[in-house]
């Protein structure tokens, strides 16, 4: 055999070994063999302006996120992994100003506090704030871009949560 078919031999092997094994996987989650389930209570809004669609549109996103890309079983109650998050606030503020002092962007925040439980691993528990904004036309009102704003804004902050819950970078 060739150097080169015989080293891309041993690298397909020990890439399945890592998959097969459950530390690690293509989908970049690294969630331990163990663990087969998770429970994504329904996201809670406690910011004092309120959006009504947006913790549904979380929760809605990561539900899809975690069943697209683990295997593990979603439940109602006492999972192997728990995530509940909380909305803590939706702010706009300026965040560009014109010579006339006149904003010229705004911008829309979003801030959640995650609280992620492993049952099984407690050294991969977290508790962590996530943000994520949007800058937009202040000529624009917000009830204008919002629903845009806001599924742009989802998807980072679901992407953020999953990367720091069950892949880990």
């Amino acid at each position: 055999m060739k150097k080169t078919t015989r080293i891309a031999l041993v690298l397909a092997a020990a890439l399945a070994t890592l998959a097969a094994c459950g530390i690690y996987s293509f989908s970049g989650t690294s969630i331990q063999p163990d663990v087969k389930t998770i429970c994504i209570e329904p996201v809670v809004n406690k910011a004092t302006k309120i959006n009504p669609s947006l913790a549904n549109q979380i929760t809605e996103e990561l539900n899809d996120k975690f069943r697209k890309l683990t295997k593990l079983e979603q439940v109602t109650e006492e999972g192997d992994l728990n995530l509940l998050v909380t909305i803590e606030s939706y702010d706009v503020r300026a965040a560009a100003v014109t010579a006339n002092e006149v904003a010229a962007l705004n911008r829309l925040t979003v801030t959640c506090k995650v609280k992620f439980t492993n049952v099984l691993h407690p050294e991969d528990n977290l508790e962590q704030s996530f943000a994520s904004y949007e800058d937009y036309d202040s000529n624009n009102p917000l009830d204008m871009v919002e629903g845009q704003l806001c599924e742009t804004i989802v998807k980072k902050l679901v992407d953020d949560i999953f990367n720091a819950t069950v892949a880990q970078w």
